[in-house]
């Protein structure tokens, strides 16, 4: 093994189809973490409602990790704007999941805070980077 690094393409072409600027979306990434850990915390439910709240085994698994499944799948969606409000309805869900484990009142409003919170400081970020970009542009013509 060389200990150089392997060259790097002074200027990368994009590939066919993908635009030059493409930047990651910071709402998109937080609210994706947020998904993601919202789905370990559903997916944990699922033993609690099965041992503790005496939910029929086959109820608790298809709402414990369905309501995961479901976080994941939305967070590798979130490319499209309906995927936000389907997250939405998922802390509803989540929060109404107390009804059958009460501590989820609680665990689905944080998650839900999280969400908002993230979905909210996302569009400011991404607002506020595309004024900087256009009075770049601007200035620099």
């Amino acid at each position: 093994m060389s200990d150089e690094p392997d060259p790097v393409p002074a200027d990368p072409v994009p590939s066919e189809g993908v635009p030059a600027n493409t930047e990651r979306s910071p709402r998109r990434g937080m609210c994706a973490a947020v998904l993601s850990l919202e789905a370990i915390a559903l997916g944990l439910t699922t033993p609690v409602m099965i041992t503790i709240a005496d939910v029929d085994t086959g109820t608790a698994l298809a709402v414990g990790l369905g309501m995961a499944v479901v976080c994941l799948l939305l967070a590798g969606m979130l490319r499209a704007e309906w995927a936000f409000a389907a997250g939405y309805v998922v802390q509803v869900a989540a929060i109404g999941l107390g009804f059958v484990v009460p501590v989820m009142f609680g665990l689905g409003a944080i998650f839900a805070a999280l969400w908002a919170g993230a979905d909210l400081l996302g569009r400011k970020i991404e607002r506020e980077r595309a004024a900087a970009w256009a009075a770049y542009r601007a200035e620099n013509g």
